[in-house]
């Protein structure tokens, strides 16, 4: 992708510079400032081709939290994907029912301050490409818009991960409702009340 980028834009430049030269013959001053506004446009463009992925992402629809659910729009890859604030780290998870656990990435787990080089892989993982090792790590202070989890268990993925899982040892304690482009999540019971980990069934 990058080769190709480079060749044409090769291109692109030797076009203009062509036609930069057949102007400059007809006057220079005149050429001069065509070839100024066209260096801008130029400029201009490659500025906005390099920043389409923040500008199409600030336009995207976003989580929104209301007093008793959380509303997730489907992301153009299909998927409906959470922001969860643990530990006071913004951590990005993919909302996966097929999944048992809450798993991350050692990315992530990195950010929240745990190193995955010294974890003890004990567990195990089946995914597409083959079983995988996974160490348990407990998480504190988990918010997810209104709610919140005092702490909460998960695993960290010994292997690559495109990103971290929000599985179903977490979403148990949710209604879960999908309507059209929305996934909307009401947590049972009071709905923003501290919780306990469903798994450990601790404060």
């Amino acid at each position: 992708d990058t080769v190709m980028r480079l060749i044409y834009l090769g291109l692109l430049l030797a076009t203009l510079a062509g036609w930069a030269a057949v102007e400059l013959r007809k006057g220079l001053g005149r050429s001069v400032k065509m070839v100024l506004a066209w260096g801008m446009i130029l400029l201009g463009l490659m500025a906005v081709y390099g920043l389409w992925g923040d500008i199409t992402r600030g336009l995207r629809p976003s989580q929104q939290a209301g007093a008793a659910e959380v509303t997730l729009p489907r992301a153009e890859d299909g998927h409906y994907y959470a922001q969860l604030q643990i530990q006071g780290q913004e951590i990005s998870f993919m909302v996966d029912t097929g999944a048992s656990d809450v798993v991350l990435t050692q990315a992530d787990a990195r950010k929240l301050g745990f190193d995955p080089a010294g974890l003890l892989y004990l567990g195990q993982a089946f995914t597409a490409n083959g079983p995988v090792r996974t160490a348990r790590v407990e998480l504190g202070d988990v918010q997810f818009g209104p709610f919140r989890n005092v702490s909460l268990g998960a695993s960290v993925n010994e292997g690559d991960m495109d990103g971290s899982l929000l599985g179903m040892s977490y979403l148990s304690q949710f209604q879960i409702t999908i309507s059209g482009d929305q996934m909307v999540l009401r947590r049972y019971g009071s709905s923003s009340q501290s919780c306990t980990d469903p798994i450990r069934g601790r404060k």
